[in-house]
């Protein structure tokens, strides 16, 4: 990366916010609260763009996002708050703080260590009553919720001594859905389901798996297969209500050997 060009591109970058700031009706009219869904709905289609691996995408995505934290960074500017300086300073002056290993005289060899410092740090950063979930967005999705909960529980040392022992957690969750379909207690059985799922998010998270991304990835798979059932039906002249179930499998199947063959 040329530094120059790159301070360059930042400062023009700043220079249009001011300008549409002033001259646009539209972005005249937005605040924070205007721009809120935006910037979640902006940061799910670079999600998409990674899972994609549409590096195209991705570079878009991004300038979207920058857009979003440069026109956060001018409100709070207007209204005397912080500006993008101070947004900027504050995060390198939390990395800086984040990484001793790197600036200061903190040993960590390994990834897993780095982020128990991580973890470490920012609870001594933030107030005690909030506690070591209490750095948890509420507005999370859940499963990702869950992920990050998981994590900071683990950076205490609160977690399972073999990662191989959460399977006996996700039998026993796994047996207490069984016993309240058993009882048809729908109330519990919510309940029940939820643990399993949390159970499996500590899972992927043992094992290095982002389940959110697992999880997109069996929908584009679905979505693909489904797809697939779709088309041949209507190859042979049916809606999919005029299948057969077996009919309709045999064409997944169809498609799972053409996905195979296209992997080969």
């Amino acid at each position: 990366m040329n530094r120059a060009e790159a301070d360059k591109a930042t400062l023009r970058l700043l220079e249009v916010m001011d300008t549409l700031r002033r001259e646009c009706p539209w972005d005249r009219e937005q605040t924070f609260d205007t721009l809120r869904n935006n910037t979640i709905e902006e940061t799910y289609e670079l999600a998409d763009a990674i899972t994609d691996k549409n590096m195209e995408g991705i570079k878009e995505e991004l300038g979207d996002l920058l857009l979003h934290v440069v026109f956060y960074s001018k409100l709070g500017e207007e209204q005397g708050a912080f500006d993008y300086t101070d947004v900027a300073n504050g995060v390198c002056d939390k990395l800086i703080y984040r990484h001793p290993h790197v600036y200061g005289d903190i040993h960590a060899d390994t990834p897993e260590e780095v982020k128990q410092n991580w973890e470490a740090l920012k609870l001594r950063k933030k107030s005690r009553k909030s506690g070591t979930l209490g750095g948890v967005p509420v507005s999370l999705p859940s499963m990702v919720k869950a992920f990050r909960i998981g994590e900071k529980a683990a950076a205490t040392g609160f977690d399972w001594e073999k990662r191989e022992n959460v399977w006996a957690k996700v039998k026993e969750e796994l047996m207490e859905v069984d016993a309240e379909l058993e009882a048809k207690n729908t109330e519990r059985l919510a309940d029940e389901m939820g643990d399993l799922f949390f159970a499996l998010i500590n899972a992927c998270r043992l094992y290095g798996i982002d389940p959110e991304g697992a999880l997109e990835r069996t929908n584009k798979k679905f979505i693909r297969r489904f797809n697939h059932v779709e088309q041949r039906a209507e190859q042979i002249g049916k809606s999919l209500r005029e299948m057969t179930l077996a009919e309709m499998d045999s064409y997944w199947d169809e498609a799972k050997r053409e996905e195979a063959a296209e992997q080969k």
